[in-house]
């Protein structure tokens, strides 16, 4: 199921909005091209983002 900027998974609900998206957008792919379960992929997508943001 891809997620979208108004749907998206509850740990991600606290994440500033640009954190946020940019989390959206490594789960959906990392769920749809590295065939990663959603439970493993929301938490590396959201450290992921997190650091994107950070080096920005």
């Amino acid at each position: 199921m891809p997620w979208t900027k108004k749907d998206y998974p509850d740990a991600m609900k606290n994440l500033d909005k640009e954190v946020r998206d940019k989390a959206i957008e490594i789960a959906n792919a990392l769920v749809k091209e590295e065939k990663m379960e959603e439970g493993r992929a929301i938490p590396i997508a959201i450290s992921q983002a997190k650091e994107s943001a950070d080096n920005k």
